[in-house]
């Protein structure tokens, strides 16, 4: 298609940051994947690294 994006991990981080401050704690800490792509070995361990690389230290970051 000729288009490029960011990873699932910059499109998450990004609607987090676009919330209020006072409800990003509950989004980081209850992150929840689904669907068929989320079956495949090791994604939500990437997927918790990538997210904690780009989150705030502060916060505590939780992939279900």
């Amino acid at each position: 298609v000729g288009l490029e994006s960011g990873g699932i991990h910059v499109t998450t981080f990004n609607s987090i940051m676009k919330c209020d401050v006072d409800v990003r704690k509950d989004l980081y800490g209850n992150i929840v994947m689904s669907g068929g792509t989320t079956m495949y070995p090791g994604i939500s361990d990437r997927m918790q690294k990538e997210i904690t690389a780009l989150a705030p230290s502060s916060m505590k970051v939780k992939i279900i």
